[in-house]
């Protein structure tokens, strides 16, 4: 079973523009997760700066039966205007996620491999050959 949740990336205005989807639709926010929230060894490694601590890494909002998410682009990888949508597909398995990944990035690009995360997910980023973009995700159970 696939859930699939579109997510926007916006050059700063992220806390805004949720706030404004938060009114609109109602609903609560399920995770909000700034960039100082980020482990040191996983900002060393990531392309943004300390100075872009206040920005949001990622927000989900309650919309429906699905939701809404978003996040801050770093200031060194600025999102563009028709870049900026992604489709958010949670899968049941890394094996899932290894198969659908593999499937979709053919005669794509791949932004990024998938991976172990330190949210605490196997995840990768693409853009498919017809230029939609793509995050696989598959959560592990939580010990």
């Amino acid at each position: 079973m696939f859930k699939i949740n579109p997510y926007l990336i916006f050059n700063g205005e992220t806390e805004k523009a949720f706030n404004f989807y938060k009114k609109v639709f109602g609903g609560e926010f399920q995770s909000l997760m700034r960039f100082k929230d980020v482990p040191m060894k996983d900002q060393e490694m990531g392309h943004f700066d300390k100075n872009e601590g206040e920005k949001i890494i990622n927000v989900g909002l309650a919309v429906g039966e699905t939701g809404l998410m978003g996040s801050d682009a770093p200031k060194s990888m600025p999102s563009k205007m028709g870049e900026n949508v992604f489709l958010a597909l949670e899968v049941d398995s890394k094996e899932q996620a290894d198969k659908i990944f593999m499937g979709l990035s053919e005669g794509g690009k791949v932004n990024m491999g998938l991976a172990d995360t330190f949210w605490g997910a196997y995840y990768g980023m693409l853009r498919d050959k017809f230029g939609i973009g793509w995050m696989v995700s598959y959560t592990y159970p939580k010990k």
